[in-house]
């Protein structure tokens, strides 16, 4: 089968098309012929930093769309030729993917392979950080770093239907007006988001902030809360030193962090994924959210996504096309 690989870290040309073996499922698991495979952010910072690499050369990604291929013992529910949607611990850039039946998901009806390729870590991401971790309740407001990438469109939107007023944080004008589009009432634009948020709360401060980022805008998200308010930290985009709060930032402003990583939950609680997963879906099918695909790409042109991504110009997702 055709894979793509890195061998060495470093920039987009790193990453080069190659034979590989197909994967055999073991107990618990599931291989997928891949029709559409997602391409993330994570994706970028493994080829470039290593990030979840086990070992070289390693082929990324973590998401795909497709079909059953086989299933491993102790698979149920599952058969070959079903269409699913699937998160993995790498291996995604290939036409076909290993991974556990646990963070495999049967499509809900109607959905296409196309569409189904936006879901496994977008999806699910957007529902915790607006319910399950950042508690937003009718009401409230929330502040969203990248409001106009794959996450940011869908929280946008979850956040909306929850009755919440709705703020973004991006990094130039084409970008807010995406994000308008997209449940946003007010974006800002560039650095001084903190001011801003305040400014347009009356100084209030906003209920929830979502911070993919971490480093100096992690602390400026933290000045804009209200008294009460909630960060989730999920993810460090900056690459800058982990974050540290304690009772001095806490205090004085009653404020909790919490963190979510998708990821992370996949490995130690598969079946809360889910879960989550099966709500966040729902809301796919049921017309509440949409995430547009902006740019796709055939499978021997990861490079060229990669290099889209990595200069921070995105909207919305983007898509590897393996075998449709």
């Amino acid at each position: 089968m055709r894979a793509v690989q890195f061998k060495e870290y470093g920039g987009p040309e790193v990453l080069e098309v190659v034979a590989a073996a197909v994967p055999e499922p073991g107990p618990g698991q599931v291989t997928v012929d891949v029709a559409y495979t997602g391409v993330n952010f994570a994706d970028v910072k493994a080829r470039s930093d290593g990030y979840r690499v086990p070992a070289l050369p390693h082929v990324p990604g973590i998401e795909v769309s497709g079909r059953v291929r086989a299933v491993g013992a102790d698979v149920t529910g599952l058969r070959p030729g079903q269409e699913v949607a699937a998160l993995t611990a790498g291996g995604a850039y290939a036409e076909v993917a290993l991974a556990d039946a646990a963070t495999v998901f049967a499509l809900p009806d109607g959905m296409d392979l196309r569409t189904a390729a936006t879901l496994p870590t977008v999806l699910p991401t957007a529902h915790a950080l607006v319910h399950e971790v950042g508690r937003l309740t009718a009401g409230e407001s929330v502040l969203v770093q990248g409001a106009a990438g794959g996450v940011g469109t869908v929280v946008g939107q979850v956040a909306k239907a929850a009755g919440a007023t709705v703020y973004g944080v991006v990094s130039g004008p084409a970008k807010a007006e995406y994000a308008l589009k997209h449940g946003y009432d007010e974006v800002f634009v560039g650095d001084t988001f903190a001011a801003d948020a305040r400014r347009a709360t009356g100084g209030r401060g906003v209920d929830l902030a979502l911070d993919p980022v971490g480093g100096d805008t992690f602390r400026q998200s933290m000045a804009a809360l209200a008294t009460f308010g909630r960060l989730v930290s999920f993810g460090n985009a900056s690459g800058a030193e982990p974050w540290r709060v304690g009772q001095p930032e806490l205090f004085p402003g009653a404020h909790t962090v919490s963190a979510f990583s998708i990821l992370t939950l996949a490995q130690s609680a598969p079946e809360a994924l889910r879960t989550l997963a099966g709500r966040a879906f729902r809301l796919v099918a049921d017309g509440t959210v949409t995430l547009p695909v902006t740019a796709e790409f055939p499978l021997s042109e990861a490079a060229e996504a990669h290099r889209l991504m990595g200069g921070r110009t995105t909207t919305g997702k983007l898509l590897l096309r393996v075998s449709p």
